[in-house]
């Protein structure tokens, strides 16, 4: 029996959707860590675990006990929440130690509070607090602040008031230890180093942890298990190692390490086309099938250009410490490589890649797709907005006549307005402006990924969270506000039912 099981679990804030089902088990002694980019959800799934705020639907159990499920009817009451919490410690990124306390009085404020409770409390208030001062003394030496019983946080360095924040988290023997970039506060150096000591007082306590940051390289030195989490969704759970040598989308392969990313084609079995060039790889995907092929930068390897696979000329080399990241052009597409041999600037090189190396992944669509309706004379809302169409494609060989009604080829007269039609447009079919003005929707960009020779982006909508999925070779920010733009002639309207 696994010692926490998350199911199907949902959040959100007025109109705002957070969590969207998320589903997780976890094991005894296990670090899980849960990553993903801001505001994909990862704190509010903290925050829901430790019941700092309810989930709207799921459940949460642990060591077979539900602690919450939105199928029983059952309301929780305070009692019931404070006994929850029972089974989470919390790490706050930023410690939220009370200054006015030292970090043994920080330590062992909870469990006195907790022990005023206690039915015996009045008869053995000496004793209890005797009792909560010697475990919490124990539990700072254990984390190495046995001299800093007396210190106050602002006498203590950062990793040392991390260390009583996590003490006085433990203190309570929780199962399960949350931290929410935990890290996040410290500098490069220091964030190094206690990821060293964090491991080891693991190792040490014997507790589970859940391990919240935005720091990829963290999350793969840290974790047993990874949790990569967008949108308020689980992309992809698995071992470090699964992870990045496998992951699940071009999403989880751009943001977890670095990574090659092209549009490719299944040629054949065990054939994939990308940068002009038909590779043998291990993935088996139908023929003819668009995909996302992902090559990690280590894995690219120079040779001379009459044994390279692709030929490419050197445009940039940074020396990176232990390796140099070179980057080359391939046609009009980007490959970066990642050695510890150097090559010069304008260099013409080979390029092999072995067909273990080329990871396939299928592509959720390939077309923006959705519902809209026809709101008066060639004009369409989809995706929260209002562009301008060609109707007439609706009806081969028809046209308009001068009020805006559809005339068929046999004559007939008809009246489009409010007719649902299903509309798709393609990702390169869809412009970007930064004037509001200029489109018929409007939104945020929230995602995007280099694709070796252009950047794919999802522009999303306030409203509905509408996405329009986009290909260019403009760079934009993400949280950049835009318009979106899309030319009446790449607008592909197909009837629900027919008009009358």
């Amino acid at each position: 029996m696994a010692l926490l099981e998350v199911k199907d679990l949902y959040k959100s804030f007025e109109s705002l959707q957070v969590l969207r089902g998320i589903s997780f088990s976890l094991e005894q002694g296990e670090t899980l860590s849960v990553i993903g980019p801001s505001g994909g959800g990862k704190t509010t799934l903290l925050r829901c675990m430790n019941f700092l705020g309810l989930p709207d639907s799921g459940s949460i159990s642990v060591n077979g006990e539900t602690l919450f499920d939105s199928g029983s009817g059952k309301t929780l009451s305070d009692a019931d929440i404070r006994r929850n919490r029972l089974h989470f410690g919390l790490v706050f990124q930023n410690f939220n130690l009370f200054p006015q306390y030292t970090a043994l009085e920080n330590v062992m404020l909870a469990p006195r509070l907790q022990a005023k409770e206690r039915s015996d409390f009045r008869a053995n208030r000496k004793a209890i607090y005797a009792e909560i001062r010697a475990k919490s003394e124990e539990l700072l030496a254990r984390v190495g602040l046995a001299d800093k019983l007396d210190y106050y946080p602002h006498q203590l360095s950062g990793g040392q008031q991390q260390r009583v924040a996590i003490a006085r988290a433990i203190v309570n023997e929780p199962e399960i230890l949350l931290l929410d970039e935990p890290l996040g506060a410290l500098d490069l150096k220091m964030r190094k180093e206690m990821q060293i000591e964090l491991k080891e007082m693991h190792r040490k306590l014997g507790i589970t942890f859940i391990y919240v940051t935005h720091d990829q390289e963290e999350a793969l030195t840290m974790s047993d298990t990874i949790v990569v989490m967008k949108d308020g969704q689980i992309q992809q759970i698995g071992t470090p190692t699964d992870i990045y040598n496998e992951p699940a989308n071009a999403f989880v392969a751009d943001f977890i390490g670095e990574s090659n990313i092209y549009n490719g084609t299944m040629i054949d079995k065990n054939i994939v086309r990308f940068c002009n060039h038909n590779f043998d790889c291990v993935d088996d995907v139908e023929k003819n099938e668009k995909v996302d092929v992902v090559v990690r930068p280590e894995d690219v390897k120079m040779t001379t250009e009459d044994k390279g696979m692709l030929v490419g000329r050197v445009v940039s080399v940074v020396f990176k410490g232990v390796h140099y990241e070179i980057t080359a052009m391939v046609g009009r597409s980007e490959i970066v490589i990642r050695s510890t041999k150097s090559r010069n600037v304008g260099d013409v090189i080979g390029l092999k890649i072995n067909p273990d190396d080329i990871h396939i992944m299928k592509k959720s669509f390939t077309v923006n797709k959705y519902d809209g309706y026809i709101t008066k004379k060639n004009t369409v809302v989809f995706g929260d907005g209002e562009f301008e169409c060609d109707v007439t494609k609706l009806y081969p060989g028809s046209h308009l006549d001068e009020e805006g009604y559809l005339i068929t080829a046999d004559g007939e007269k008809l009246d489009l307005t409010d007719t649902d039609v299903s509309v798709e447009v393609d990702f390169n079919a869809i412009e970007i402006s930064d004037n509001a003005d200029e489109g018929g929707a409007c939104g945020h960009i929230v995602s995007h990924i280099y694709k070796g020779d252009h950047y794919q982006y999802i522009v999303r909508t306030e409203e509905s969270e509408e996405d329009y999925v986009l290909d260019t070779e403009d760079l934009w920010n993400e949280n950049y506000f835009v318009s979106v733009k899309i030319r009446p002639e790449n607008i592909r309207l197909s009837l629900k039912q027919e008009a009358k």
